[in-house]
């Protein structure tokens, strides 16, 4: 077919099925452009292998156009050269571009994320998830899991300490160590580069949960309970609350009374709402019980233990922390503050197992039938321990002679 006898980028504009429901119109050398009676138009390379016609589809018009149809269509015209039928070297590499996507950084990042979130609270689970949309994916994420090494992954690191960000760069670098170890143990890689990071990474010094001294706790609990002159009821009381149980700050904000078993003393948290996605039991001592009184008074038909404005939403999380801020303890003290004076205390007065306190203050268990059994453990313990906790507080409170603690006398 002479040169001036193939297709036209106007021809193919304006080729239309006319009365056939597939028109076929050939270009040369096996190449057609079918045009469909509802006006959809198609490249299609026909041809000949091992005695057997075939076709391969090369994309639509005018998406496709003709000079890049030609293209494509030599392209396949070298493979048939070679004895590659263009049909199954196509399938090929369609399934290893699914093998790599499936094996891509991100999709087994994906999948070890999937794994996980059972066993987190959900705002640990939002943390993970934008550490690695925002910090990982968009630089190694495309790439397979099993290509990766150090020098990539430091280059990666080294954009997010550019702004500063030290503690964050640890952080991420730990989440993706525990991708790539799901990569090795699912076969996906065969070993965790991250570990020849160490000592790669600029030192960050970890900033603790600011927490008052042993020995200012008094001072504290005199400020707290005079909170009221300067702030409400209900932010007092959950204050107090907050440091005879020494939960952490959020499961106390989004404590629902049906949580509470007052005539048993107990208060359950469910699992879904623990950071270590294990059901807690806190025992209820006589001065909480007490609290849980008035504040039930104050919360009226409300479902939470501490309701803001909105009786169908509980207080703010900033809400304890700024009233710390408002008793003169910005920097000093923080709602988490209490969980740490706990565990010294509690530790140092040598009246209690270790079991027992790590128990109560509810530190990892992570495995999940060991943490369902351990549900109440130690409990007969604990209810002792925290009423002690509990007359122990409210001794320095009013000034009473207390236990000694810390080695020094309050």
């Amino acid at each position: 077919m002479a040169l001036k006898e193939l297709l036209t980028d106007l021809a193919c504009k304006n080729a239309v099925a006319e009365d056939a429901k597939i028109r076929k119109l050939h270009d040369g050398q096996g190449l057609y452009l079918w045009i469909y009676e509802d006006g959809r138009k198609y490249w299609r390379l026909r041809y000949k292998i091992h005695s057997k016609e075939k076709s391969l589809s090369l994309g639509v018009y005018p998406v496709v156009g003709l000079k890049q149809a030609r293209q494509l269509a030599q392209a396949e015209r070298v493979k048939l050269a070679s004895n590659i039928d263009p049909s199954i070297d196509r399938q090929i590499n369609k399934q290893k571009a699914k093998e790599a996507t499936a094996n891509s950084f991100e999709a087994v990042a994906r999948e070890w994320y999937t794994k996980q979130t059972h066993t987190w609270v959900p705002s640990h689970g939002k943390d993970v998830l934008r550490r690695l949309e925002g910090n990982v994916f968009p630089y190694i994420g495309l790439y397979p899991i099993s290509q990766i090494d150090a020098p990539q992954l430091l280059n990666m690191i080294r954009i997010i300490e550019h702004r500063g960000s030290y503690d964050l760069a640890h952080r991420v670098l730990g989440v993706c160590g525990q991708v790539f170890r799901y990569g090795v143990s699912t076969g996906r890689c065969s070993r965790d580069p991250t570990a020849d990071l160490r000592g790669a990474l600029t030192p960050h010094k970890k900033k603790n949960q600011a927490a008052v001294k042993p020995e200012e706790l008094p001072d504290l609990l005199r400020a707290i309970a005079t909170y009221e002159k300067i702030g409400d009821k209900q932010t007092q009381l959950a204050l107090q609350l907050l440091a005879l149980t020494f939960v952490r700050t959020n499961e106390l904000i989004g404590a629902l009374w049906a949580e509470f078993d007052l005539n048993n003393a107990l208060w359950i948290v469910p699992s879904e709402r623990m950071k270590m996605r294990n059901e807690h039991v806190v025992p209820l001592t006589s001065q909480a019980l007490s609290i849980l009184t008035e504040l039930k008074n104050i919360a009226g038909d409300s479902r939470y233990l501490l309701p803001g404005r909105n009786p169908n939403k509980p207080i703010s999380n900033n809400t304890l922390l700024f009233a710390l801020y408002r008793l003169g303890y910005k920097g000093k003290m923080t709602g988490h503050g209490f969980r740490a004076v706990a565990s010294t205390a509690l530790n140092e007065s040598g009246l209690f197992s270790p079991d027992a306190i790590e128990r109560q203050l509810a530190h990892g268990e992570r495995n999940e039938v060991r943490g369902a059994y351990n549900r109440a453990e130690y409990l007969p313990e604990r209810k002792r321990m925290m009423q002690w906790w509990s007359d122990h507080l409210e001794a320095m409170e009013k000034g009473a002679d207390v236990i000694p603690l810390f080695g020094k006398s309050n």
